[in-house]
Parts: C-alpha cells; structure tokens; sequence
C-alpha cells in the first residue's frame, strides 16, 4: 500500500489532499509496478568479462489481445511550474517502461490500478539512472520531464485493441515549485 499521503501540514499539492514528492524506490515503486535500476539488482559478468549484465529489471507484460512489444524513443520537454494535473491515463493492455537517456531528474505520478481515486495519488522523485515500469492498469500522469529536454527509451505494448485511457480530475492538483524544492530538485523558488 502507498504510504504518500500525510496530514494537514505537511506539502499541500491539492486543496483537500496532501502528498509528498518521495524518493523513488523499488519497495515504495512496487504496488505500481518495477523501478528499473542497477542499484540492488542481480548481476553477472558475460563476454569474457568484458561487460557486466544487470539482469531481470522489469516485467514487460505487453502480449493481452496479441500484443506486441514495441520500443519507442520519447523526448520530453521540461515541465513548467507551477504544473496543474487535470488529466491521468492508464494501459488496460499492457504495462509501460520509461528508460531515461539522460541524467535528467523527472516526476512520476501514479495511483493505484482499478477504479481512479485521488485519495491514491503518489509522487515519485527518478534520479538519473532510475526509470521506471507501469504495470498494466496503473493510472499515471504524462512524461514530467524537470530542467532541460530529456529523452527516453519507451517500451510498452503495438496492436489491436484500446490501450490507453485518461480519466480527468475533478478537482486539479498542483505542483508548485516549494514541492519541487522540498523533494531536493531545485533552489528555493523566487518570491
């Protein structure tokens, strides 16, 4: 379960809910699916030493309704700030990996899959070398790339059937350039 959510006086990112950008990690990642990361995983040498494999980082589960796995290259502008989330989108079909190319930090946010609640809302922090897998059904927001264009290798699901679909909020929630600050990712914003 999503431990994001605190009590009244902790970062505001909405006007009835509160939450908190966290570190990302593979035990808080894991109720949303796979955090793609050398750091912790299982690795051995091949090719005559030469080259050290990391081996098994996510599961691609892209083969519903005769799927195909198809690799993408996404470049994401940077977001501006204060950022208002009104729109959040889900892969009934399949899960969607984000590998980033670049030592860009960016934001996840995701909820829970099944019925969209806000009250589920989380925010993740990427550091460079971090990216991330959705599992099938996760309701996450658009590519938030911070600080300068990043690129990513994307994988996820080519085929027949309805693959993406957006619910949009009733009320927005908004990032704030404090919330960027309190994660680490930027110098104290301008009064």
């Amino acid at each position: 379960m999503c431990r994001c959510w605190f009590p009244p006086g902790r970062i505001a990112l909405t006007g009835e809910v509160e939450m908190k950008i966290q570190k990302l990690t593979r035990e808080g990642f894991a109720t949303f699916g796979d955090v793609i990361t050398k750091e912790g995983a299982h690795h051995y040498s091949i090719n005559n030493g030469t080259t050290e494999r990391f081996h098994d980082l996510a599961r691609i589960d892209v083969t519903d309704a005769d799927g195909k796995p198809l690799v993408s290259l996404f470049q994401g502008q940077p977001r501006q700030f204060p950022l208002e989330v009104t729109i959040m989108e889900q892969h009934p079909l399949g899960s969607q990996a984000f590998i980033p190319l670049s030592k860009n930090p960016y934001l996840v946010l995701v909820a829970p899959r099944g019925e969209f609640n806000p009250r589920g809302l989380c925010a993740f922090l990427a550091q460079a070398g971090q990216g991330v897998n959705y599992a099938k059904g996760v309701w996450h927001h658009a590519l938030v790339a911070l600080n300068e264009v990043s690129e990513f290798i994307v994988i996820d699901r080519g085929g027949a059937g309805s693959n993406c679909e957006e619910v949009r909020l009733e009320e927005p929630v908004i990032i704030s350039e404090t919330d960027l600050y309190a994660a680490g990712v930027c110098s104290p914003p301008r009064e």
